[in-house]
């Protein structure tokens, strides 16, 4: 059970408890109150019985270092259409898995650089599924490193730069 000031994960959002409602709804369930991070006039609440898993720890520094040094070896999206590669990039995009983000950054920044390469525009799509994997995974490592997001994206970036040498 999570306790006030605890920074949570809510299904991809970074959140803050702020509360814990004793029998919310008189239905005799606990519930938290989460106050997104980048949202602060939001407030979710949230069966404290976690049944479907929707909140979490954020990653712990250890596993979020170990993750870095593991990125260079997580594989790309294999190559295939646009219809379909779009579908990939919605399932990986909801799984609570760190190495599917990995997978779209991955994936989406090789094929910017490669349409660049041809003189070819960028896709909106990947332009659009870029920037959402990166939200979600750098604003998690940010509050696991204890930097902020903008130090966290070059600090990743610069040690697997360092990888892959």
């Amino acid at each position: 059970m999570f306790k006030v000031g605890d920074i949570v994960v809510h299904k991809r959002d970074i959140c803050k408890v702020t509360d814990i409602i004793k029998d919310y709804n008189n239905l005799g369930e606990d519930y938290y109150s989460l106050v997104p991070i980048s949202d602060g006039s939001l407030t979710i609440h949230t069966s404290t019985s976690n049944k479907r898993g929707a909140i979490r720890n954020v990653i712990s520094k250890s596993d979020a270092e170990a993750l870095i040094q593991e990125i260079p070896a997580i594989q790309i999206i294999e190559p295939m259409d646009d219809r379909a590669l779009e579908g990939r990039y919605i399932s990986l995009i909801n799984s609570s898995k760190h190495e599917d983000l990995i997978r779209i950054i991955k994936t989406t920044y090789l094929r910017r650089e490669e349409r660049e390469n041809c003189g070819k525009k960028v896709s909106e799509k990947d332009k659009s599924y870029f920037r959402q994997a990166e939200k979600l995974f750098y604003s998690e490592f940010s509050i696991a490193l204890g930097k902020s997001y903008q130090e966290t994206k070059d600090y990743i970036v610069s040690k697997v730069s360092g990888l892959a040498k």
